[in-house]
């Protein structure tokens, strides 16, 4: 038994995304993507994981943190398509588009269309639960004055729209498969945090709930862009919609303090800012099966620091 598996519980840096088949986990010095293959095999791919220099200034690292993940991420989620993907499916799935694109933009060029994507992405959500809210609030007081309610009808609509885009993305039959990755993910690194060798029977009896998650992060941003974009005056619908995507960066900062101290501590106040995540993992999570817990222990495998505890939070 290792070193680890006879200590009491901790809490370690290691974490990832549910990829298609299978999961990217990120560690202190490497980053790994697991995935099953058609034929049923896992393939492992490793490289290491690159230092920004700004990773230790506090608000400006959470920037960095977000948008990297996005780059990364995606890139990973594309990475694991093919992977999964039969020769028959990824012939069938590949455009003369793609194609022309592989051939005349090359290796870096297609990394600046997934970055492009990824940033289109990124936009999407910002029209979607920042700009929409606050058009829909605009509407309902031309009609109904709302006067100073208007902001936390803008909050209760924002907050809305999160929970009913996760329970409907939740619906679909492939994302609900990642989502048992997802489930896998924390299962697995829940087990790692109690010491406990990482095998398919330890993995299945832990939690699938980790309050160290994206979703949790995501929830936590729009709960304090409420607080914060509760303080800016309403003049027109436009100019708050201005505000609020300039003071984004802000929001998306002070939100990745608030989780890595909730990571750090455990009190009544860090359970309670963990609770709202937790509840919200209910719809990004789900129960995996014992091939997706052996995906997710190959991917956390992958990442374990060679030295002694370089993994704690």
């Amino acid at each position: 038994m290792g070193k680890k598996q006879t200590k009491e519980k901790f809490k370690t840096s290691i974490g990832g995304q549910a990829l298609i088949e299978g999961i990217m986990m990120r560690g202190p010095s490497q980053l790994a993507i697991a995935v099953r293959d058609p034929a049923g095999q896992i393939q492992i791919e490793t490289e290491p994981v690159r230092r920004n220099p700004v990773a230790r200034v506090p608000i400006l690292r959470g920037v960095v943190s977000f948008v990297d993940s996005l780059l990364v991420g995606y890139r990973a989620l594309m990475r694991s398509a093919e992977i999964s993907m039969t020769e028959e499916e990824r012939e069938a799935e590949e455009s003369k588009f793609d194609r022309w694109m592989q051939a005349h933009l090359g290796e870096k060029g297609m990394n600046a269309m997934m970055a492009a994507s990824a940033f289109l992405g990124g936009l999407l959500a910002i029209v979607l639960f920042m700009v929409l809210p606050t058009f829909l609030t605009g509407l309902i007081d031309g009609v109904l004055p709302l006067g100073v309610w208007r902001a936390a009808v803008e909050g209760v609509l924002k907050l809305g729209l999160f929970i009913l885009y996760l329970y409907l993305v939740s619906r679909v039959k492939d994302v609900h498969r990642m989502f048992r990755y997802h489930g896998a993910e924390h299962k697995t690194i829940a087990t790692y945090e109690a010491g406990e060798p990482l095998t398919v029977e330890n993995v299945r009896r832990n939690s699938r709930f980790h309050p160290r998650c994206g979703t949790s992060f995501l929830l936590l941003v729009i709960l304090i862009s409420i607080l914060v974009f509760s303080l800016i005056p309403w003049t027109t619908t436009l100019g708050r919609v201005a505000l609020k995507i300039l003071l984004l960066p802000v929001v998306m900062g002070l939100s990745y303090e608030v989780i890595k101290f909730a990571g750090r501590h455990d009190n009544l106040l860090t359970r309670i800012i963990s609770a709202p995540g937790l509840w919200l993992q209910r719809l990004t999570t789900a129960e995996p099966d014992d091939s997706m817990i052996e995906v997710a222990i190959a991917s956390v495998k992958a990442v374990l620091p060679k030295e002694g505890e370089d993994d704690r939070w």
